[in-house]
């Protein structure tokens, strides 16, 4: 590769890093409009501290849009506590719903190197910030009071009670589920006990707030997803709040998303590995979902791990039920189950089966569920079946999915070994007829097809393989079973396998990209170039990798293990076929056609 060549590469990769702060400083946010806002719609005041008993009150919901939560500081706030082998969970008198979720399974946070122990010995919570409890009803004084509400244990369960001036009386009910791990049931009751009828707003049922799992999650995978009760999974995100339009242009961010026409089937806030989701057993009439940010970490957390975020966003969501009417006595219950824990495709689908909703879509696979649910389920055997760590189980994964898709590449290299070793009579044709592009075009066809040769062979494999890549990309990124296992060097597969930072520059030295980025490099060298492929762009395309080496950098160890396994494979199938060399077949010349002369 020439000098002209590397500096176009590093500019272009220099411009991709650097792309939205240059676009901010030409094309700065336009201020909004007078009397317009898109600050978030929920002002954080307070914080749900896990493992602490006594708490202070839940905050205040403050936005000129959305209905306000507010409870009485002047009576204290009640606590009632739910504890299985899975979960513990702890309900407030202030809103009369579920206040924090401790998944007793799963640590907060994971050590990120083998000298390192982890930061704190608390659990992964849910709901840890959060302006109202789940299943808090919000709409002003109709369905609200003064928020508060009387606790009361039940056998397997916790039930939260209150009685309005209005005469409405709202009875909650939450027991611990006997059929599903992390799930509860819920029952909500609205009876009008006065003798004329009662007329309530539109109200939105508070679902929970998409949070980051620890200081050390940049947030990317935060967000919402609902589903629609048929075939759609809709997820929202930062994204849609991002002040960054199309092409990177500013524009001025929504205040709050709302989604669905009287068929939302259930809500989901999630990170990357935990979800909370409440799924009704009639569905909502529709999804609300805000923006709001959390407390910025101490000035020890940012100076002790530079990977705190330093502005975490988050993201809360309720489910919207429209206005009624309740007649003297009229009593309106709502079946609803609550889903609080991680977001194993195991757990998922056996809720997914017991209520037929569809609840293993959390998982977030997309497009290539299939694939990532296969090769999920396949992992999790090798692990539990034949006692094979986790790295282990990838690489075997890997070995199969080589094997079957052995014969294609193989046709594959023998395909572009052959066009090589006639590149040269293609250059007699090229030559012949330089003046006629399309002529060209046909005579190159004729010749391939004279020669039995499929010029998109060489592609083919690489075109099939791409959703089993694709699959397994998606399933990496949300797998909570690679949270925390160890491989050789690596200490958690679900993150970058940081060996050290550099000092000075404050970057992480990861290793694993910098094999893969050797092996597709090595891989790159031996494969031969693509007929009709111009020298210098054949020389380009050999360097190509380090822009893959470039994007998954920061990405799990368990992708570049399986990409880095992948490309080793491919090398010693390459380093076979060199081996054992078919013999060479004589190509048929091409039918080289005169040109006609031109009349004077």
């Amino acid at each position: 590769m020439d000098r002209t060549s590397i500096i176009i590469i590093a500019v272009c990769i220099l411009l991709l890093v650097t792309w939205n702060t240059l676009v901010h400083k030409v094309y700065p946010p336009k201020p909004l409009p007078p009397g317009m806002t898109n600050a978030p719609a929920a002002t954080w005041t307070g914080t749900n501290a896990p493992g602490v008993t006594s708490q202070p009150a839940l905050p205040v919901l403050e936005a000129p849009t959305a209905p306000a939560f507010v409870a009485s500081t002047n009576i204290p706030e009640g606590l009632e506590e739910l504890t299985n082998a899975n979960a513990h969970y702890t309900f407030t008198s202030h809103g009369g719903g579920l206040k924090l979720v401790e998944l007793l399974r799963y640590p907060e946070t994971v050590a990120s190197s083998r000298a390192e122990r982890a930061r704190t010995n608390r659990v992964a919570t849910l709901n840890t910030f959060t302006p109202a409890p789940t299943l808090a009803l919000l709409d002003g004084e109709a369905v609200q009071g003064d928020g508060i509400f009387k606790l009361t244990r039940k056998p397997n369960g916790i039930r939260a009670e209150k009685t309005l001036t209005n005469g409405v009386t709202i009875i909650k009910d939450f027991e611990l589920s006997t059929n599903c791990d992390y799930l509860l049931q819920a029952t909500v009751q609205l009876t009008n006990r006065s003798e004329k009828p009662l007329s309530l707003p539109a109200q939105e049922w508070f679902v929970g707030t998409a949070t980051p799992m620890n200081t050390q999650d940049k947030g990317t995978a935060v967000g919402v997803m609902w589903y629609d009760g048929a075939k759609s999974r809709n997820e929202v995100g930062a994204s849609f709040f991002s002040s960054t339009g199309f092409a990177c242009t500013p524009r001025v961010p929504p205040p709050e998303f709302r989604g669905g026409s009287n068929n939302v089937a259930w809500v989901g806030v999630h990170n990357q590995y935990f979800a909370l989701a409440v799924m009704p057993a009639d569905p909502a009439a529709q999804v609300v979902m805000r923006k709001m940010d959390l407390p910025r970490p101490s000035e020890e957390e940012t100076r002790n791990d530079s990977r705190v975020v330093k502005v975490p966003e988050s993201y809360p969501a309720a489910l919207v039920y429209p206005a009624l009417t309740l007649a003297p006595h009229q009593c309106q219950q709502r079946q609803l189950a609550v889903y609080a824990g991680p977001k194993e495709y195991r757990t998922l689908a056996t809720v997914a089966a017991t209520l037929n909703n569809n609840a293993d879509a959390l998982m977030g696979f997309g497009f290539w569920g299939f694939f990532s649910k296969g090769l999920l389920l396949g992992m999790n055997w090798l692990h539990a079946a034949l006692r094979l760590p986790y790295g282990w189980a990838i690489i075997v994964i890997t070995v199969v999915i080589k094997v079957v898709f052995w014969p294609l590449t193989q046709i594959s290299t023998r395909s572009a070994k052959r066009m090589q070793a006639l590149q040269p009579k293609i250059k007699e044709l090229q030559e012949k007829y330089k003046d006629d592009p399309v002529k060209v075009q046909r005579k190159t066809m004729e010749f391939w097809k004279e020669n039995k040769i499929n010029p998109m062979a060489g592609c083919l494999p690489t075109v099939i393989q791409m959703p089993v890549f694709f699959g397994f990309f998606f399933m990496i990124g949300s797998a909570i079973e690679l949270r925390g296992e160890p491989f050789l060097w690596v200490t958690d597969l679900s993150r970058s396998d940081t060996i050290w930072m550099i000092p000075g520059l404050n970057f992480p030295l990861n290793l694993l990209p910098l094999i893969m980025g050797a092996t597709m490099l090595w891989q790159a060298h031996l494969t031969p170039p693509s007929a009709g492929m111009d020298p210098a762009q054949a020389k380009l395309m050999r360097y190509m990798p380090l822009m893959f080496m470039v994007f998954l950098y920061s990405y799990s160890a368990g992708l570049t293990l399986y990409w880095t396994v992948q490309n080793l494979l491919s090398i010693l199938q390459t380093k076979l076929l060199r081996m054992n060399p078919e013999p060479a077949l004589a190509a048929k010349a091409p039918v080289l056609t005169p040109q006609p002369k031109k009349r004077k």
